[in-house]
């Protein structure tokens, strides 16, 4: 099971890197919940799609230095890079703790710092 939800995080996150965000969606329960430590939750997958449209001006580039599973959980550690509304590259860290439920990712909790 650790690594089928591991493998499911990886082709998402490709997907999304290559910008195709409804691939990515269909990796998500409709009742995804993505809590943004210290910023925002989004609840469902409508408020993930209009996050994305807003936040992903360009395909987000990750570079994945960790990813750990234990039963339904995949945490992924390690760069994330987006352009912001000015086309300047902003870069941040990482750590998101996936639950998966089905097979599909069901919540994130995501702590993200700039660097």
């Amino acid at each position: 099971m650790n690594m089928e939800n591991k493998d499911i995080l990886i082709k998402a996150n490709a997907l999304v890197m290559a910008g195709d965000n409804e691939g990515f969606l269909n990796f998500c329960t409709d009742d995804t919940v993505w809590d943004f430590v210290g910023d925002r939750v989004l609840n469902g997958k409508e408020a993930v799609r209009n996050y994305m449209a807003e936040a992903y001006i360009e395909p987000p580039i990750f570079d994945t230095e960790s990813l750990i599973a234990d039963g339904d959980f995949v945490v992924a550690a390690g760069n994330i890079s987006l352009k912001n509304s000015d086309g300047n590259l902003i870069k941040y860290k990482y750590c998101d703790i996936w639950k998966f439920r089905d097979g599909k990712m069901a919540e994130v909790r995501a702590y993200v710092l700039a660097v």
